[in-house]
């Protein structure tokens, strides 16, 4: 496989789209394309990111379709195309079902992530009920594989991934050892903190500083639209119907995810036989690391790792998981996937070293 297989970006102007941007950058084996924005085509990217321009110095967004028609008509007939969509949930399955139109119109070989929630449920009911809207293309819902690349066959061969959430990335990596290994009854009580880059670009009240700044409080207790995700997926990694009763809370950073799993144990569970189950579940994943103690949201804060702690006192157990709502719950996690659906190394783009002082 050669290097230089084109990339591009739908709702590219957004944090995601940004971080993906950024990943794509410095990937030895992906060139940017292409970054779509109808609001902001013909406009540099630079403009948008500044802290990119060393690497788009001079390359505008594009519109997804323009005079001179749809933007994937300028790449070469049978090239190869990895597509990231970072777009809206309910906006990103039609602008997937176009590019994948006008892909196979010119026999374009392209592989699909998407980040919203548009593929993350295999029942068009389902996703329809929790977000409220139609589905923009529940005809190509059988072609997505939703879950993490930690918890799916490495000798699968998917045609396009539904990348899971931010928080519920963070949970799933706590949660699915734990229920593989029996080691709970299965009623999980999750608490999750998370950085304001989760509620997107869009200023809010919920996400404006002087609100966010040196607060915490929770939103939706026990009512969030990532609980049902957590429980489909978790069902699918493990084989065990868990109970996830989840409480989210909004931090005071711009972004990463702390996530507080506590559990029943099962009888006759030691600290010795819960480190081993996620040792032995995380083993050979290249961005999983279990902590001696508990980890530390800045040790993982822009990068695409998870650390894992866990803790034992007499008939309960608990787990954190720390991970960058951005990288590893969104844009990492999806060029960890994109490297996997063309046969690279997963590790690829994604070992550049974090920053210690966010």
């Amino acid at each position: 496989m050669s290097a230089s297989i084109p990339a591009a970006v739908l709702g590219a102007t957004g944090y995601v789209g940004g971080e993906l941007l950024r990943l794509i950058a410095s990937h030895p084996e992906l060139r940017l394309a292409a970054a779509v924005s109808d609001s902001r085509a013909g406009h540099p990217i630079a403009a948008t990111f500044p802290h990119l321009e060393c690497a788009y110095p001079d390359l505008p967004f594009v519109a997804h379709e323009s005079g001179e028609g749809h933007w994937i008509e300028s790449l070469d007939r049978g090239s190869r195309l990895a597509l990231f969509s970072a777009a809206p949930h309910g906006a990103s399955a039609v602008l997937v079902k176009g590019a994948l139109a006008a892909a196979a119109g010119r026999e374009v070989d392209v592989h699909v992530v998407d980040v919203s929630a548009d593929f993350r449920f295999a029942d068009r009911s389902a996703y329809e009920a929790i977000y409220g809207c139609a589905h923009g293309a529940p005809e190509l819902l059988e072609q997505f594989f939703c879950g993490l690349p930690e918890h799916a066959d490495k000798d699968a061969r998917h045609a396009h991934i539904g990348h899971p959430g931010c928080f519920a990335t963070a949970v799933l990596l706590a949660a699915v050892p734990l229920l593989r290994a029996g080691l709970s009854d299965g009623e999980l009580f999750v608490s999750g903190i998370t950085g304001s880059t989760g509620s997107g670009r869009q200023a809010q009240a919920g996400t404006h500083h002087p609100e966010r700044h040196s607060n915490v409080y929770a939103y939706k207790p026990l009512e969030h639209r990532h609980a049902p995700e957590i429980e489909a997926l978790a069902a699918r990694a493990s084989g065990v119907d868990a109970r996830v009763h989840f409480v989210p809370h909004s931090g005071p950073f711009a972004r990463g995810i702390h996530v507080t799993l506590q559990a029943r144990a099962a009888r006759g569970t030691s600290i010795a036989a819960l480190r081993a189950a996620y040792s032995n579940a995380y083993g050979d994943a290249p961005f999983v690391d279990i902590a001696d103690g508990m980890p530390r949201l800045k040790s993982v804060v822009a990068s695409n790792r998870c650390r894992i702690g866990v803790a034992l006192g007499g008939d309960a157990l608990v787990v954190t998981s720390t991970i960058d709502n951005l990288v590893k719950g969104a844009a990492g996690g999806a060029v960890q996937w994109m490297n996997r659906l063309w046969g690279l190394p997963e590790t690829a783009g994604l070992t550049a070293p974090a920053p210690a002082w966010t």
